[in-house]
């Protein structure tokens, strides 16, 4: 049995979870030097759009950003606390994304990665995603759900 949980974040969250993603990302600012700075505007995003934090022990290990549109949603952003790796917290986030989406009637979810993360892209080949395009730095990727 798991022992972190999945919950809606609030702004109380900010500072966590921009951290934890801040630190999510740390080993690929490293190599990849025009990567966004992928914790701003993480505030914003919790009072805009859906966003979700996993918690162990009451601290926040992971986080997910659901943007909604007309017909799909958008993964904008996902990081998990690398110290956490390997423990289902970036599946049960996608899995909560998902089951969101369906309930809200978007039979699409779409995102985009950087080039230089293949293992990434591997993930979410494995966890049903197609990728669509290339263009620049970027991956495309969509899931039909």
């Amino acid at each position: 049995m798991a022992d972190w949980k999945i919950r809606r974040a609030t702004l109380r969250d900010y500072e966590a979870l921009a951290a934890c993603i801040h630190k999510a990302y740390a080993g690929y600012r490293k190599h990849i030097h025009d990567l966004p700075p992928v914790s701003a505007g993480i505030d914003d995003d919790i009072e805009a759009n859906l966003v979700w934090v996993a918690e162990r022990d009451r601290v926040v290990v992971g986080g997910l950003v659901l943007i909604l549109q007309d017909d799909h949603a958008i993964l904008a952003n996902i990081g998990v606390d690398p110290d956490c790796s390997g423990m289902g917290i970036g599946r049960g986030l996608i899995e909560r994304a998902e089951s969101r989406c369906r309930k809200l009637g978007k039979r699409e979810l779409r995102l985009s990665t950087h080039v230089a993360m293949p293992d990434n892209v591997r993930l979410y080949q494995h966890l049903g995603w197609t990728e669509t395009a290339r263009a620049g730095n970027k991956v495309y990727m969509t899931k039909h759900l």
